[in-house]
């Protein structure tokens, strides 16, 4: 059975959506392979996020802050999740319809500049909740 292919969206790629992308690969690579994008692209991934990802042995090796436009021409998505209310609200229509579901999640990106005790535990924060929150959601997807 062919995997589904999800794509992940937030404003800038460099958090969420990236975290999101790296789990789902990780954890459900057997039934979902993930892209994520932004709708407003940052042109890099936060260094805290790779980081966390890291801490649960992730490889991040390949992952990019990325367009939206890189995957409008695309006609096998199965599903859109967007990750943060930006995203959603400025989500681009897609060429062929594909079912959209709206998860928001807090965006640890503005404890960047916090001590690394308090960055570092907003952004395993969301990390984990994106696991057990979002992942569930996409192992029962029919």
């Amino acid at each position: 059975m062919p995997k589904k292919k999800v794509l992940v969206l937030c404003t800038g790629n460099s958090c969420r959506s990236i975290m999101a992308e790296a789990l789902i690969n990780h954890d459900l690579g057997e039934q979902w392979e993930a892209f994520s994008a932004g709708v407003e692209p940052a042109g890099r991934v936060n260094p805290r996020a790779i980081q966390v990802l890291r801490e649960l042995d992730l490889d991040t090796s390949l992952l990019r802050s990325k367009s939206v436009d890189e995957f409008l021409d695309r006609d096998d998505l199965d599903l859109v999740v967007t990750v943060c209310d930006n995203a959603h609200e400025t989500c681009p229509i897609f060429p062929r319809p594909v079912r959209q579901i709206h998860m928001p999640f807090e965006d640890p990106y503005r404890y960047t500049n916090a001590p690394d005790e308090i960055a570092l535990a907003k952004y395993r924060e969301t990390r984990d909740k994106i696991r057990t929150q979002l992942l569930p959601l996409l192992r029962n997807f029919i």
